[in-house]
């Protein structure tokens, strides 16, 4: 929520009425610990306070200044000197507009950060019932795009689970950084305040709930720019979770699908096609993002105290990147609730190699007998002259001579079956669904 009470969303988080009135925020507070500290008069703080409402000074009106000094913070604090009457001497002491202009976007980005963590939660949730659900739902691995051994959808959704969880880490790393105050005076290092300038910056830290920097200056873009990448990096992920789940939508595989409300049309030209609506928008999102970390690490090559071509371009890369996280961790928690599984479908296809998905299973019972090596050539041989036709690759197995010389076919045929190989995929999957609910929980608590 912004100071006029106005709930913040993507299209309005670096809006700017939005921007302006968080200048006006940082004014406000910088007046009020200045008061405190007895270096302006406390009826000054109040009567700045008072007036520091985009509605008071008048948006129009800001505007109309801005296009004839081209200077944001200069023409906010003029409007805001005369709208304060008297106490108008006293605003902007000693600040200067990078101080005013970073600490404001800081601030947004802080509630953005809140909304993103709460579609994060709202996301693991769902992961969280998925892996519980599908502890059991047994589905072929695929490495290289290949059967490899069965597993269960619980136990890709814990995948997915964790993953989430090392992203949220990353974010926690990067917010703990870029929720600093950067008010150090023209430099940063406090000029304009005398010996009190590192107990006001002390002060107005804590007073907008900031860390401290020791050099409080207007080139720590690279806590902007590690703050972005961590986003980026969130990207990938989800991306890779939307991808993975998009191709299980293919219709050839049909083991996930999207559930769509009535009226939805699929498609325009085929009646019969019903194209996935949500999850690609996702992937459009995430890649967009993702691409941003590119240019975000390019704004931390400012030079010397002050550089505003790189600040110039970090707003940019902040106006894209911040709101459009929020939108795609939004979409993601919304196509997450939207996937229904299919585990008659999940079954038909981990049985497509013919009763073989299992193999290794065989071969580890061979093993013993055998030597490792062995089992492995005698298993693949017997399936690499398998015929083409007549009975299955599972029937060739039983019926060789050399593989029933060790095992017998109850043996074989129990070692074949998918459900009974899939390793510890049901515990890791109600193990996740553990870990998706604490997390959901710690990002439910930071929201609040």
């Amino acid at each position: 929520m912004t100071k006029t009470g106005t709930a913040l969303t993507p299209e309005t988080l670096f809006a700017r009425e939005t921007l302006w009135q968080s200048w006006l925020d940082v004014e406000a507070a910088l007046a009020e610990v200045q008061a405190d500290m007895g270096t302006i008069p406390q009826w000054a703080a109040r009567d700045i306070r008072a007036a520091a409402k985009l509605e008071t000074i008048g948006a129009a009106a800001l505007e109309a200044d801005i296009r004839k000094t081209l200077a944001p913070v200069m023409s906010l604090t003029r409007l805001l000197g005369k709208a304060a009457g008297k106490a108008g001497d006293y605003v902007h002491w000693g600040a200067t507009t990078q101080n005013v202009m970073q600490t404001g976007r800081i601030l947004l980005i802080r509630e953005a950060d809140r909304a993103i963590r709460g579609e994060i939660a709202r996301a693991m949730r769902r992961l969280a019932s998925l892996a519980e659900d599908h502890a059991g739902t047994v589905m072929a691995g695929r490495t290289n795009r290949q059967h490899a051994l069965p597993i269960t959808f619980g136990f890709k959704v814990a995948g997915w689970i964790e993953e989430m969880g090392r992203a949220v880490e990353r974010l926690d790393d990067g917010g703990k950084r870029l929720f600093s105050l950067p008010f150090g005076g023209a430099v940063g290092a406090m000029h304009a305040f005398g010996p009190d300038g590192r107990e006001l910056n002390r002060r107005l830290a804590a007073k907008l709930d900031l860390r401290e920097l020791l050099v409080p200056g207007r080139t720590i873009n690279d806590i902007f720019a590690d703050y972005i990448v961590q986003h980026c990096l969130m990207a990938m992920t989800v991306e890779r979770i939307m991808a993975e789940a998009y191709l299980l939508m293919t219709e050839e595989i049909g083991e996930l699908s999207e559930t769509l409300d009535a009226g939805t049309v699929g498609s325009s030209t085929m009646p019969h096609k019903v194209n996935p609506k949500f999850v690609v928008r996702v992937l459009a999102e995430a890649a967009e993002l993702r691409g941003l970390a590119a240019s975000a690490m390019e704004t931390g090559r400012s030079s010397h105290e002050g550089d505003a071509a790189t600040n110039q371009l970090l707003s940019s890369v902040l106006d894209r990147a911040v709101p459009l996280s929020w939108r795609m961790t939004r979409g993601f928690a919304d196509t997450l609730h939207r996937i229904r599984v299919d585990p008659d479908a999940m079954m038909r296809n981990a049985e497509l190699s013919g009763g073989v998905i299992a193999t290794e299973n065989l071969m580890m019972r061979l093993a013993p007998k055998t030597g490792r090596a062995s089992a492995h050539d005698l298993v693949h041989h017997v399936l690499a002259e398998a015929s083409a036709g007549g009975a299955t690759r599972a029937e060739e197995l039983l019926k060789n001579d050399t593989i029933s010389k060790y095992l017998p076919a109850e043996e074989i045929r129990a070692a074949l079956m998918p459900a009974a190989y899939c390793g510890d995929s049901r515990d890791i999957a109600l193990k996740a669904a553990v870990m998706a609910r604490d997390l959901a929980g710690k990002l439910d608590g930071e929201t609040n």
